[in-house]
């Protein structure tokens, strides 16, 4: 039993500190007490419930559904050791119990509550008085309840949760471990009858139990946070009530304690953080800002690690969700606003930021002293191994937690080091301004930014301060247009479906009156027509073609007409981009890759013609290689990758919306998706052009991650990227692909990537009479 001792010794631990490393330790621990207690073992029921128990306390700390399943079936599995007449079953049914109620949270599958609560009411009844899990057993079934009450309003439901959790404190004195969740547990109860009575003396009982659950989660305690938004919400809820302003003013008091959290991040933390934002903007209160910033804070903490790979996508979209979008109108509105450019940026594509960190240039770190060169060679080599262990586990779903642990503490220890030398204290912190206004270099880059609160666009210079355009426009009715306009395409380049012309111009009417038009205003005082600008669409905004808005009428001009337009996911990707240029400038190679009949995919008759089309004009000038037929696979792709500096790919993009790390190109033996594109080691890459459909869609849920098949070579490397925002027509992609690369090339016969936006732009005016609408627009620019 000793590996059970020392593991429970580090889930105490864990539940007194909130250390993530006592946690994985304790599951290894578990597992291999588990693995010594094989079938007929007599400690193999307690293993396992010991194992699914911190399984169950990982997901609460991370939210990862994984451990929330392997859970349910190691429970399941112990419940099966306990026949009837077993000495005491009672615990294994609370255990399972537990755990389907906490799915039943995430996924919404009633069955799964319904069994809980059956489940709770078996064990109960097992636990009669003087049995010493009666306590939790009261507890379980009250939560359950009130869950139910919820989801099907009968206040019965309600009254027996809370008579059951009175019974629950009775039974938990001071000085008992679970004393401060029985006083929560009964607190939020009563202050859900109060909203459905209207009994005051519900409410301020509440208070008074809240009250004692904080005094026993001292700063520092790992439960601190959560029970400060419980009181700080019941305390709103009497102001509401009673219009006192003192509790309104306490209620905020210990709001912002949680900016001053000592303990490792958990998701609670998180969402406490985000409930103090929710209510300072409801009531309007001075605070909102700085609650949008711990928030944004807690979040950089959160999912440091859990974002570096994509099983966990899921978590970091929850924890995501609109909180910088949210803060970006929160600093607008108080004119802070070079804070609202910081913010926005710290809480959007978190996945590829985490990336980057792995992938952070040395260079000046490594010139600026013996200290640096060494210190960065240990980051380079610590992040190198992270990486392929953290990809490993994208492949397989074997848990390596004490690898990960073991070497995250060493990375964020060189980090720390690394931030004690001079001129380095903000390394890897997330960008000031100061910093961010450097992706203005070539010309103004515009975040045209969505939240609930309200829409506004913001002009970013190099050498002043950001013009402010409010929007007069709702995020609903983004939200619509963006509806109205992905339904118009989805059909767009097929010759089975004709487009809706009218209601695309439409859309980009409506685009240009209430968005775009007034930003043109402003540039049009700023910089002159023909110069280059840099679109950073944040929420539903990312789904429309801001590029193409225009009033389209007669002796009118639509936007084309006065700037070359590109985008950018985020600055720092176009500063990145940017900082990338080649090493060796003489090692150049250019790789047409050509895929007409994929693996279970629709024939693509053009392919062949336009990879003729792309050697005509690019062999002349680079070192020139053609992938086509056969040898476009998923391993020769990944080798061109891998080689060549120069990509064109011509063949079907297959977006997921649903898991797009599984969006992919169509090869002839399957699909080239986004995870094999991010795990290549890449040389020098620069220019990607991609010939395939729906390039730039993403996550349905979740737009401002980026996970798309163009962000993903921007990510990996490439500083010059054109995709796609819906379906190409691969007979007019030719046409548009042949006048490209002749417009890339310079005056001194070298293609120059940095003129990508520029050939693209002069390739569609140049065949605006000859290609369908749709196609003019459907390409667009992104990176430098």
């Amino acid at each position: 039993m000793s590996l059970n001792n020392v593991a429970n010794s580090l889930q105490v631990r864990f539940q007194q500190r909130g250390a993530p490393s006592d946690l994985d330790e304790a599951i290894e621990l578990y597992r291999a007490a588990l693995a010594l207690s094989p079938a007929g073992h007599s400690y193999q029921s307690v293993s396992l419930d010991n194992l699914a128990n911190i399984l169950q306390d990982r997901f609460e700390q991370r939210g990862a559904l994984s451990d929330l399943d392997e859970a349910i079936e190691l429970h399941r599995a112990a419940l099966a050791l306990c026949p009837p007449g077993h000495s005491d079953p009672s615990r294994s049914l609370n255990n399972l119990a537990i755990t389907l109620r906490a799915r039943f949270e995430q996924l919404g599958a009633l069955s799964d509550l319904d069994e809980a609560i059956e489940l709770h009411r078996a064990a109960l009844a097992l636990c009669p008085p003087g049995h010493s899990f009666r306590s939790s057993s009261l507890n379980n079934l009250a939560n359950s309840l009130r869950d139910r009450f919820e989801q099907r309003g009968a206040l019965s439901d309600l009254s027996e949760a809370i008579e059951l959790l009175r019974a629950a404190l009775v039974l938990t004195p001071p000085g008992h471990s679970l004393r401060s969740s029985s006083l929560n547990n009964l607190a939020t109860n009563l202050q859900e009858r109060f909203k459905q009575r209207g009994t005051l003396s519900d409410l301020s009982e509440a208070i008074e139990l809240l009250r004692a659950a904080l005094a026993l989660c001292p700063p520092g305690h790992h439960f601190r946070s959560p029970s400060l938004d419980n009181l700080a919400i019941a305390l709103r809820t009497k102001f509401e009530r009673q219009g006192v302003s003192s509790d309104l003013k306490e209620a905020f008091s210990f709001y912002l304690q949680l900016s001053q959290a000592s303990h490792p991040v958990t998701r609670g933390d998180l969402r406490a953080a985000k409930s103090w934002a929710a209510s300072a903007e409801q009531l309007n209160h001075h605070s909102a800002l700085v609650a949008y910033q711990t928030a944004l804070k807690f979040l950089d903490q959160h999912v440091a690690v859990l974002a570096s790979f994509s099983r966990h996508f899921d978590v970091v979209k929850e924890a995501t969700s609109s909180i910088a979008m949210d803060a970006f109108s929160c600093s607008v509105r108080r004119s802070a606003i070079t804070t609202a450019v910081e913010l926005v940026e710290q809480g959007r594509a978190v996945f590829w930021a985490q990336l980057a960190r792995f992938r952070t240039p040395l260079d000046e770190l490594s010139a600026s002293s013996d200290a640096g060169k060494a210190l960065a060679e240990e980051f380079r080599q610590l992040s190198f191994t992270l990486r392929k262990v953290l990809d490993a586990i994208d492949v397989s779903p074997e848990d390596q937690s004490s690898q990960i642990r073991q070497l995250t503490v060493q990375w964020d220890g060189v980090i720390s080091r690394i931030r004690m030398l001079p001129d380095f204290s903000r390394f890897l912190l997330p960008p000031l301004f100061s910093d961010l206004q450097k992706a203005a270099e070539d010309g103004p880059v515009i975040i045209v930014n969505s939240s609930r609160y309200s829409c506004d666009a913001l002009i970013i210079m190099i050498d002043q301060d950001p013009v402010h355009v409010s929007l007069d426009i709702t995020r609903a009715e983004v939200s619509e247009l963006s509806s109205t306009f992905q339904s118009l395409t989805r059909h767009a380049g097929s010759s089975d479906h004709e487009m809706e012309l009218n209601d695309i111009v439409s859309v980009l009417r409506e685009l240009w009156d209430r968005i775009v038009g007034p930003i043109l205003q402003v540039l049009r005082k700023i910089i002159p027509r023909g110069s280059r600008i840099w679109w950073c669409p944040t929420a539903e905004f990312t789904l429309l073609p801001l590029h193409a808005a225009g009033p389209y009428e007669p002796k009118s001009h639509n936007f084309p007409h006065f700037y070359i337009s590109s985008y950018t996911p985020t600055l720092t990707a176009l500063i990145r981009a940017r900082q990338q240029a080649s090493r060796d400038a003489s090692v150049q190679h250019f790789v047409a890759i050509g895929q007409a009949r994929p693996d279970g995919g629709k024939e693509l008759p053009y392919v062949a013609a336009e990879l003729d089309l792309v050697a005509q004009r690019v062999a002349p000038f680079l070192p020139f290689t053609s992938l086509a037929d056969s040898h476009a696979t998923v391993q020769g792709a990944c080798e061109a990758l891998r080689q060549k500096q120069w990509i064109h790919l011509a063949c079907h993009g297959m977006p997921d919306r649903k898991q797009p790390f599984e969006s992919s190109f169509a090869m002839r033996d399957g699909p080239l998706t986004i995870k094999n594109i991010i795990r290549t080691d890449l040389q020098n890459p620069e220019f990607a052009f991609l010939s395939a459909c729906h390039t730039t869609v993403g996550d349905e849920s979740s737009p401002d991650e980026a996970i798309h098949l163009a962000a993903a070579m921007q990510f990996s490397g490439f500083r010059s990227v054109i995709g796609s925002m819906w379906s190409v027509d691969d007979n007019v992609a030719g046409q548009i692909v042949s006048l490209f690369y002749a417009n890339l090339v310079d005056d001194s016969g070298r293609l120059d990537c940095k003129r990508a936006a520029g050939a693209l732009h002069k390739a569609v005016k140049t065949l605006r009479k000859t290609i369908p609408f749709e196609q003019q627009i459907v390409f667009v620019h992104i990176g430098v």
